[in-house]
Parts: structure tokens; sequence; C-alpha cells
């Protein structure tokens, strides 16, 4: 065990040795990169998984950078190190890694000739050069009540809901507040975030546990009523529902309550800073354009399965609860509309229909 600032409880350093040991299977003389900040609880998992990865001998580097909120940018430095090409990458972070200056204003290329507004997306995703998870405004108690779970269990579970998706065309969600959206999948891929980040391109959020789909650009119609939690600066528990329309994959109208007005200025919000970061020289008038666009584009359909997780005011646990779906507005995973943000939105007991088979009814898992 190495010196550490702070004395790690046993059940920390217990879930630290699961994330290590079976979530990433680091190996001896394997180079880790820890990025964290300041703040005592991601600096406690970091300091934990520093020491866990020294357990497996291998060569691990914790920095430690000032917490970024959604808007602000990584540390010149952090991205310097990330460019190292470590085989494992670790964000513990109190809220946002930060984004990449130098990728918003020329986005870099993968293998896949897609374009990654971040270098770290270029590694895990574009170059599948390393393997990595992340955990934005994790906690002590988030990360040891979530992150020991059944593995194989939930690798199966996961990989049941993907493969419902295959060859779909259109999810139809509906709760009984009011949600009835026709969510159009055609021609994209389901993913997973099963906990299975073993080999150099696998990446996720730890607590694991969800599927989750890139809708088709400018195609999705419907009404979401959202009742569990929704982030902006930060995640925030509904006290009452938010009523969102989105017409031709692009949300049109938010209405509900003090919430529903703080995500309408927030999209607003998102629209317009693209903009004067072109003014500012910080990104091309062409990137402003579409960065602005796709602020209110659906970016995401996803599927909570960790039967640990529960609606906490955390999204990365909210997203992660069993019989919920969440929304996500901005950019997506098919890296096909970039954009400043992705909020998640949480929706609890849907009832989901996969083309004609129904996988979830009002909350409960059919399959």
């Amino acid at each position: 065990m190495v010196e550490t600032f702070f004395r790690i409880s046993q059940r920390l350093a217990q879930a630290a040795d699961v994330a290590v040991r079976q979530v990433l299977d680091i190996k001896k003389d394997e180079t880790v990169l820890i990025i964290t900040n300041p703040i005592e609880d991601v600096l406690k998992i970091s300091q934990a998984l520093y020491d866990s990865c020294f357990e497996v001998k291998a060569i691990p580097c914790l920095i430690v950078q000032p917490m970024k909120l959604p808007f602000d940018y990584t540390e010149p430095a952090v991205i310097s190190a990330m460019k190292s090409e470590p085989d494992v990458i670790i964000s513990i972070s109190a809220q946002k890694l930060g984004k990449d200056r130098e990728a918003l204003a020329e986005p870099y290329k993968g293998l896949d000739g897609k374009p990654y507004n971040h270098i770290f997306d270029q590694l895990l995703n574009g170059l599948k050069k390393t393997r990595a998870f992340w955990s934005p405004e994790v906690t002590v108690d988030i990360f040891v009540r979530t992150v020991s779970i059944d593995y194989a269990k939930l690798r199966k579970v996961c990989a049941k809901v993907e493969n419902s998706f295959k060859n779909a065309k259109t999810v139809h969600i509906q709760t009984e507040l009011g949600t009835d959206i026709n969510v159009s999948v055609e021609g994209r891929k389901a993913q997973n975030d099963d906990g299975d980040f073993r080999k150099p391109g696998k990446g996720g959020n730890l607590p694991a546990g969800e599927v989750f789909i890139s809708p088709r650009l400018d195609e999705s119609n419907g009404v979401i009523i959202l009742d569990g939690s929704i982030i902006l600066d930060e995640t925030r528990v509904l006290r009452m529902p938010v009523k969102i329309t989105v017409e031709n994959g692009h949300v049109t109208q938010v209405e509900g309550g003090k919430e529903g007005d703080q995500l309408r200025d927030y999209l607003h919000n998102a629209a317009k800073l693209p903009y004067k970061m072109f003014q500012q020289g910080e990104i091309t008038f062409d990137k402003a354009k579409e960065y602005s666009k796709n602020a209110t584009n659906l970016g995401e359909l996803g599927i909570g399965l960790n039967p640990r997780a529960k609606i906490v005011g955390n999204i990365l646990e909210d997203e992660k609860v069993l019989g919920t779906v969440h929304f996500a507005i901005g950019f997506n995973f098919d890296q096909d509309a970039l954009a400043l943000i992705h909020s998640d939105c949480i929706v609890k007991n849907p009832t989901i229909t996969i083309d004609q088979k129904t996988i979830m009814k009002k909350g409960k898992l059919l399959i």
C-alpha cells in the first residue's frame, strides 16, 4: 500500500480493487493515467485506484486539475498527458473532465474517419489505443455502493437488451404521466456500458449498467415527461414533472415549473455560446453553427440496468437505475451531431417497445 493523503476505508479499497481487476483488468507494467480534482471524495477514490494499480504492479500516474464545470476547458497539462497514449485513462471528476480547446477548433480524426472533439474520445473510440472509465460527479458512497456488483450477471442482461435493438427501426416509449415518443433508430447500433473495459477501445461509466443508442438525426417525434432528474450545471432531482416536446429530432419546447425554466435557459445558453467562441476566435463559424444547432438535438436514448443504483440527484448513478429510461439533449455517441452539451434527463417506470416487442413494462424488465 502506498502512502496516501486520506485514510482509505476497506470498502472503498475493495471497490477500487474491483474496478482495477474486474472492470479494467489492469496488468503489470501497464501505464495508467488517473485524472481528478482537489475535492475530497474524488481524490479519495482516485487514491484508492492508484493504490490498487500499484498493487497489481502497473505504472499509475495521478494528476490533479481544478474542478471543471460543463463549459470549462481541460488543463493543457492534462491534454498533454493523454497525448502520451497511456494504456488506461481514468477520469474521476467532481464535475466534468473539461473540454479540449484544440479539438473544438479542429476536431481530431479517428480510424473511422469521424471527427472527435476531445483527445480522450479520439484515443478511446477513434483510434482504440486506450481503455477507460469516467465517473463525473462521483461520490465515495456511490462508488462503494454501485461498483462492487456481479459483472457477469450485468453483462448478460446488457447483452440481451442490446440485442433487442438489432435491426430495429423505432422505439416507442410511454409512461402513465404522459410520455409518448417515437425514437427513430434505424441503421443505428446500440452500445452498452456493462463494466467490461478490458480491451483497447472499451470504456464507459462506473457505476456501469446501461444500454444506449444514438437516435437518427432529425427524425424522432413526441412528448417526454421527465420525472426523475436532469443535468444542467449540476444534477437536479425534479420537484415536479418537466414536459419536453421533440419535433424532427430536436427539442422545440420545454415546460414545467422552475426546473423547466432552468432547462430551457440551459439549452438556450448552449446554443448561444458557440457564437461567442467564434467571436473570440476559438472556433470557426461553421463549427459554431454546428454546435449551436445540436444544442437541442435528441442525442441519446438509454435504459438503466444497475440493480444497486437509485435516484439520488446524481446523474452518474440516476441514469443507471433499473426501471428507468433516459434521454440526452446535445451531442451523440455516433459523432455525427457534435455539441457543447450532453444533458441527461431521467424518466421513471417506462414502457419500452422496440418495433413490436415490449422489453420493459412500467419499469419492469421483461427479458
